[in-house]
C-alpha cells in the first residue's frame, strides 16, 4: 500500500516526461527528460513515455487520470474547492490564496474552474517555467541542485541564508534522501504551485526601460530584488534615459513633423511627408527640423524617475507581498504611476507642443516660451490636453503590456530550453509590436491633446474642449482625422527602438550593470 504523501509525486511523475532520447528533442538537455522512477505500462502491458515536449501516445490518458483524482465531485471541472479537497487526499497541501492563483491562471474562460484542456495547458506551461527556473539553480549544471546552490541562487536574489536553512529548504523537496534535487523532484514538488514570474525572465525581459519610442506611457518594468539591493535599478534607470534621449534626437524632425500634421492638415490643406520636410527646411533651415527636441529630451530623467518610484509605492499600497505583480495589477500600478508622473511633467509637454509648431524667432528658448504662455494665456495654459492626455494612458499602457506579455510568454512556451533570454532580434520584435499597438490604440487621445495644446497658436481658430474638438474632427474631416500624422509617427518606431537598444547595451557596459 503506497503512502498517501508519495502519491501525488508519482501521479505527477507519471504525467510528464520519460524520454531518454536527446535526439527525439534537439536543443533539449538531458536532464529536463530524465526518466522518473515510477513507470506505467498500457493498458497493452507495453512500457509508457509520455513526453510532454513530443506528446507521447499515453501521456493524454494519464494527465485525465490526474484530472479524474482531483475533480472531486465529477463535474468535468476543477474549481478552489476540488483542488483543496483533492490534493489533501494525495498528501498535498496549499493555501486558498496559491489555489486560487492556480485556476486563475488556467481559466481561459473565466468561468471560475478548469476544464480538462485548460487544466493540460496550465500543467504544460508551468511545467516550462520550472525547467527554466531549475537551469538557472543548477550552477554546476549537473542535474542536480544542491545547498550551496541554493544558497548562492538566493544570494544572488538579494536573500542571504545559513547552510542549515539551505538544507531544510532540500529536505522538504529531496524524496530520495540523496540531499540534491534532481529534475523530477523540482517538478513534482512544485507542479502544483501557482505560477509566477521568475528572476530570470524579470531579467531578460525590460521593456519599458530599454525600449524609448518617443512616448512615456509604458507600464514600467520590474526589477529584481538583487537589482534593487546592488543599486542596479537606477543604473538601469540611467542607461535607459540616456538611449532615449539619443533616439528622440535621432528621430526628432519625424516627431515635429507629425505634430504639424496633427495641427494643420486637414481635409484642404493635405501636408505630405516629403512636402512637410521641404517646408520646414524652407521656414527655418535644416536646424529647425529639431526645433523643440531639447524639452523633450530634458522630461525624460524626471518622468522616468517620479514614475518609478510611483510604482514601488503603488505596489506596496496594493499590499502585494509578491516580488512581482500579476499583469491587472501591473497594469493598474503602472496606469497610475503614469498618470502621476504625466501630471508631474506635463506643462513641459505643453512646451515641446509650442516649440515644434512655433516660427523661427518666434521664442528664444525654453523659458521665454514658457514666459510668453504665462503672461498671455495663464497657468491653466500649461495643462491644456490635460485630460485626453491621462485618457490615453489607460488603452496605451494596457494593449501594450497585453500584447508585449502575450508575445514573451508565446516565445517562453514555444521556444525557451535553457535560458529565458529571447536575443536582440526577439526583444525588438516584441517591443516594438506592442508599442505599436499600443499608439495606434490612443492615438486619438494624442492627437485631440495636441490640438488641445496647440489652440491658442492658431489665430481665429475656436477654443474648444476635448469632446467638441472631437465631435469637429470628426464633422469636418472624418474619422482618417483622428490619424493625422500617423505615418510618420509609425516611421519612427523602429530607427526609435533601434538606437535605444544600441544604446542602452552601451551605457550599461559604461555604467557595470551587470546582465546576470
Amino acid at each position: 500500500m503506497q503512502r498517501q504523501g508519495s502519491l501525488m509525486p508519482s501521479l505527477l511523475g507519471d504525467v510528464f516526461c520519460q524520454c531518454r532520447s536527446a535526439e527525439t528533442h534537439p536543443g533539449v538537455d538531458p536532464v529536463t527528460v530524465q526518466p522518473l522512477a515510477a513507470d506505467w505500462t498500457s493498458d497493452h502491458g507495453h512500457a509508457a513515455h509520455p513526453c510532454d515536449i513530443c506528446g507521447g501516445p499515453e501521456q493524454e490518458h494519464r494527465l485525465k487520470v490526474l484530472f479524474q483524482v482531483l475533480d472531486v465531485n465529477g463535474d468535468g471541472g476543477i474549481c478552489v474547492n476540488d483542488l483543496t479537497i483533492g490534493l489533501k487526499k494525495l498528501g498535498v497541501h496549499r493555501t486558498e490564496h496559491e489555489l486560487m492563483k492556480i485556476v486563475k491562471a488556467g481559466d481561459k474562460d473565466l468561468d471560475g474552474q478548469l476544464d480538462f484542456e485548460e487544466f493540460v495547458h496550465y500543467l504544460r506551461d508551468h511545467e516550462k517555467k520550472l525547467r527554466l527556473v531549475f537551469k538557472s539553480l543548477d550552477k554546476k549544471n549537473d542535474g542536480r541542485i544542491d545547498s550551496q546552490e541554493i544558497m548562492q541562487s538566493l544570494r544572488d536574489l538579494g536573500v542571504n541564508i545559513t547552510e542549515e536553512q539551505a538544507e531544510k529548504i532540500l529536505k522538504s523537496m529531496d524524496k530520495n534522501g540523496t540531499m540534491t534535487i534532481d529534475w523530477n523532484e523540482w517538478r513534482d514538488y512544485h507542479l502544483l504551485h501557482p505560477a509566477d514570474n521568475i528572476p530570470e525572465i524579470i531579467l531578460y525581459w525590460k521593456h519599458s526601460t530599454i525600449l524609448d519610442v518617443g512616448e512615456s506611457l509604458m507600464v514600467p518594468d520590474e526589477f529584481t530584488a538583487e537589482e534593487k539591493k546592488t543599486g542596479m535599478w537606477w543604473r538601469h534607470l540611467v542607461a535607459g534615459g540616456g538611449a532615449g534621449a539619443v533616439s528622440r534626437t535621432c528621430t526628432a524632425p519625424l516627431d515635429r513633423l507629425k505634430v504639424l500634421m496633427q495641427v494643420h492638415a486637414s481635409k484642404s490643406n493635405s501636408m505630405r511627408i516629403a512636402g512637410g520636410f521641404v517646408q520646414m527646411i524652407r521656414e527655418g533651415g535644416v536646424r529647425s527640423l529639431w526645433r523643440g527636441n531639447g524639452i523633450n529630451v530634458i522630461k525624460i530623467a524626471p518622468e522616468s524617475a517620479i514614475k518609478f518610484m510611483a510604482y514601488e509605492q503603488i505596489k506596496r499600497v496594493i499590499g502585494s507581498n509578491q516580488e512581482t505583480l500579476g499583469i491587472t495589477e501591473r497594469l493598474v500600478a503602472g496606469s497610475l504611476a503614469g498618470a502621476i508622473a504625466q501630471s508631474s511633467i506635463y506643462p513641459m509637454e505643453v512646451l515641446k507642443t509650442r516649440l515644434a509648431l512655433g516660427k523661427t524667432g518666434q521664442y528664444s528658448g525654453i523659458l521665454d516660451c514658457a514666459r510668453h504662455i504665462f503672461q498671455k494665456e495663464g497657468v491653466a495654459a500649461f495643462y491644456k490636453g490635460y485630460i485626453p492626455n491621462m485618457l490615453g494612458i489607460i488603452p496605451y499602457a494596457g494593449i501594450d503590456l497585453a500584447v508585449y506579455e502575450t508575445l514573451k510568454n508565446s516565445w517562453l512556451q514555444r521556444f525557451a530550453t535553457d535560458s529565458a533570454d529571447p536575443g536582440v532580434f526577439v526583444l525588438l520584435a516584441c517591443g516594438t509590436t506592442s508599442s505599436t499597438c499600443g499608439q495606434l490604440a490612443s492615438y486619438p487621445l494624442a492627437l485631440i491633446r495636441t490640438r488641445m495644446q496647440a489652440q491658442a497658436t492658431l489665430e481665429g481658430g475656436p477654443q474648444m474642449n476635448m469632446t467638441s474638438l472631437f465631435r469637429h474632427i470628426i464633422r469636418t474631416e472624418g474619422a482618417m482625422g483622428l490619424y493625422r500624422g500617423l505615418a510618420p509617427n509609425f516611421m519612427k518606431v523602429i530607427p526609435s527602438v533601434s538606437i535605444s537598444y544600441v544604446v542602452y547595451e552601451y551605457l550599461k557596459i559604461t555604467l557595470g550593470v551587470q546582465s546576470k
